[in-house]
């Protein structure tokens, strides 16, 4: 199942989509946060793009966060920190993107799928799209993504999240900054989306860029602070705590 989903993009009127899709609910193993990395990276020097809606395919969950198979499957520190940072990549390749990002966020988010919800620069969701942090109970913590959701909804909102671990609703994250506005359901959202890149594309890209680094201002250290992150968590999964909790997930 790691290699199995997919990367792709698709651009109209200046509008370019990008979507993700794995079979076990959008979770994504290391190959799929590289290339959704450098599908990011891409569509920021793409001129004819203006905008990018980043959303997930399939009816249900918009991601799982990081690949249970894989994570079952690390068995080094170098192998851990390497598919941690995939998260960072992705997370990094959204904040130094020049266009805006709009999330579609259809479903559900798990630990590493709020991470990537957090990297968009403007996030619209569905009432379904309830969130929630579980790395604490699984021996590790949300360390990569965390400078990314304490920037959106706060030092006090995160560590809830962390320390309960219970789900929010989409109501919460719209709250809290999350989400920017939510919808009944999918066809709304997807109304609201259009309207808004549209809108979008036909405004100054140079505006754009400079806005852009107003918004993430403050975050020039995230390649290193990021990376090092990554590495608590590769030394955490590879405890007795975290494998035997995988380990007693994956057979269920």
């Amino acid at each position: 199942m790691i290699d199995e989903g997919y990367v792709t993009t698709d651009l109209a009127n200046g509008v370019l989509t990008i979507s993700f899709f794995h079979p076990k609910s959008n979770s994504l193993p290391g190959n799929l946060l590289r290339k959704l990395a450098a599908e990011i990276e891409k569509s920021g020097r793409d001129r004819n793009a203006k905008v990018i809606v980043l959303k997930s395919d399939g009816e249900r969950a918009f991601c799982a966060g990081a690949s249970f198979d894989e994570l079952a499957s690390i068995k080094d520190f170098e192998t851990g920190v390497r598919f941690f940072s995939g998260f960072a990549e992705v997370i990094n390749a959204a904040r130094k993107c020049p266009k805006f990002i709009l999330g579609r966020i259809h479903g559900k988010a798990v630990g590493g799928g709020v991470g990537i919800v957090s990297a968009c620069d403007y996030a619209l969701a569905t009432e379904k799209s309830s969130v929630r942090l579980s790395e604490i109970s699984l021996g590790i913590g949300p360390f990569v993504i965390a400078p990314a959701i304490e920037r959106k909804i706060g030092t006090s909102g995160f560590a809830a999240m962390t320390i309960d671990h219970e789900w929010r609703s989409a109501e919460w994250c719209m709250k809290t900054g999350l989400y920017q506005a939510v919808y009944p359901n999918v066809e709304k959202l997807d109304f609201a989306i259009r309207s808004l890149a549209e809108k979008l594309a036909k405004t100054s890209p140079d505006a754009a860029a400079e806005l852009k680094k107003m918004f993430w201002r403050g975050t020039d250290n995230w390649d290193e602070l990021l990376i090092k992150n990554a590495e608590i968590s590769g030394r955490l999964v590879l405890s007795d705590f975290a494998k035997n909790f995988i380990d007693e997930f994956k057979s269920k």
